[in-house]
């Protein structure tokens, strides 16, 4: 049996840098998440949210290495296995991954140490700073990894050139390639997709201590910050992804109708489910809104779109998985909106923490929020196809040309051994640091120690009266009454979840 070179290389990047693409998303949206907690203990001293931010620092830090080291492969990969692919972009993807490495990289890198070596170093202020900028790093370098994919959806400001190795595309305006016709819709797409990840992973350490009845007062402190970013990511996902859809229909018309299955140039339905077929085309035990899909598009619901016969056959994505995948990351972004807003009406009627159906499916749900997120690319990249650089190379032409099929074979099965080592490690580490929980609070709140809204009103008006109107009488504990009521300390407890 002949073994293809050009799907076994697909199969092999798309192996890893799925595997990859677990921890990039995670690190922003913890890193958000992060930033916030920091910022309320730097305006109210309170070490309970010291005891959060050193937690979540290790969670952080654990999964940054991860990345860096499941990072590098995906750059060997363009040298080993689409050389041809490399060649013809070389120097437009080389000045882009050099801007990554000098503004993102080696400032992730440089603040790192600070973040996880420096709580007993230096003051909170600084501390503050270095989580800000290593959270600010790990976005400047999705930036600069999302302007790359973007030019291959959308390519612009270049010229090719004939050269003694074949064609070649070459910058002519470095300002439209980084601001080519998709970059801001899905650069804005990815990172709420991150803060979701992030939010929802948060969300369910937070919801299984609540399940459990351990570290109460910090776990109920950590969802509710949580949840407030989640909830804007959910909504935000929708605004973004729209927008993402609009640079599609004006570009990528072939991706759009693989989409929602729309064969046929005219009105397009939109479908919430169904199953596509390409020899009939219909979509089969469908159910769709007709029209649908040009209300989104043009707002009306008869302008016409065009349709997959319309396009050359050859130049079809894999309709069926772009179809489904592509509805089960609308399907789970939809029931992100629904649990946030769920949770946030019980969190405004003081209910929250006793909805324990809810506090379970959110312990699960951070699955979902790992799966919308490689859909979502898997979606974008078989889309694309049969093209690597839309409408210039074709993916079939990019791959090496001296690998064999038995080769990439073989470095297939040991970068699945490798991975399902680095996986157990990974899932093993992670487990003791959440199973072990947050360090106990040491001491007391010193006395200048106040509530959030205090410290908030004292900045705006550093004359001392706060917006209740009230003098600052000292430091009391923020304890919510619903954790009064409804979660009592065990025995022999202090009153405060240590």
């Amino acid at each position: 049996m002949e073994l293809d070179p050009v799907l076994l290389s697909r199969v092999q990047f798309s192996l890893t840098i799925m595997f990859h693409y677990l921890f990039p998303p995670l690190t922003i949206g913890l890193g958000a998440v992060m930033v916030g907690i920091e910022t309320v203990w730097l305006l109210t001293r309170d070490p309970r949210y010291e005891a959060m931010a050193r937690f979540w620092t290790k969670i952080f830090a654990i999964n940054f290495a991860m990345g860096v080291a499941t990072g590098i492969v995906m750059e060997f990969q363009f040298g080993t296995n689409w050389a041809a692919y490399s060649r013809y972009v070389g120097d437009v993807f080389g000045s882009i991954l050099a801007a990554e490495g000098i503004f993102a990289f080696f400032l992730e890198s440089g603040f790192l140490s600070v973040l996880v070596f420096g709580w007993d170093k230096v003051s909170r202020p600084v501390h503050f700073f270095a989580t800000l900028m290593v959270f600010l790093g790990s976005v400047f370098s999705s930036v600069w990894i999302v302007i790359a994919n973007s030019w291959m959806q959308t390519p612009v400001g270049y010229h090719l050139v004939e050269t003694p190795l074949g064609t070649r595309a070459e910058i002519t305006d470095f300002a439209s390639v980084v601001f080519n016709p998709s970059t801001v819709e899905r650069l804005l797409h990815v990172w709420t997709g991150s803060l979701i990840l992030g939010a929802f992973f948060v969300m369910s350490v937070s919801a299984w201590y609540v399940l459990r009845g351990r570290h109460l007062d910090f776990a109920h402190q950590t969802f509710k910050i949580a949840l407030a970013i989640g909830t804007f990511a959910a909504y935000g996902a929708l605004f973004t992804g729209h927008l993402s859809a609009e640079v599609v229909a004006e570009h990528q018309p072939a991706k759009l109708a693989a989409f929602e299955g729309h064969y046929r140039t005219g009105p397009g339905d939109m479908y919430l489910w169904g199953i596509p077929n390409d020899e009939t085309g219909e979509v089969e035990w469908g159910f769709a809104i007709p029209g649908g899909l040009s209300f989104l598009v043009h707002w009306n619901f008869v302008e016409p779109i065009q349709g997959l016969y319309d396009i050359p056959r050859d130049e079809w994505p894999p309709v069926a998985a772009v179809f489904q995948s592509y509805h089960a990351m609308v399907a789970l972004g939809v029931t992100f909106i629904v649990m946030t807003t769920l949770a946030c009406v019980f969190w405004a009627r003081g209910t929250l923490f006793r909805q324990r159906w809810l506090l379970w499916l959110f312990v699960v749900a951070v699955i979902g929020a790992y799966a919308a997120n490689q859909l979502g690319w898997f979606s974008a990249e078989v889309g694309r196809q049969p093209w690597i650089v839309y409408g210039l190379l074709r993916t079939s032409d990019g791959v090496s040309e001296g690998v064999s099929g038995a080769s990439i074979l073989s470095s297939i099965v040991l970068f699945g051994v490798v991975y399902l080592l680095l996986f157990i490690v990974w899932v093993y580490v992670m487990n003791a640091k959440i199973q072990h929980g947050p360090d106990p609070v040491e001491g007391e709140p010193p006395p200048e120690a106040r509530s959030l809204l205090e410290a908030v009103s004292r900045w705006v008006n550093p004359a001392g009266w706060s917006l209740s109107g009230a003098k600052d009488a000292g430091w009391e504990p923020s304890i919510d009454p619903e954790d009064a009521r409804h979660h009592p300390q065990p025995e022999g407890s202090d009153g405060r979840d240590r």
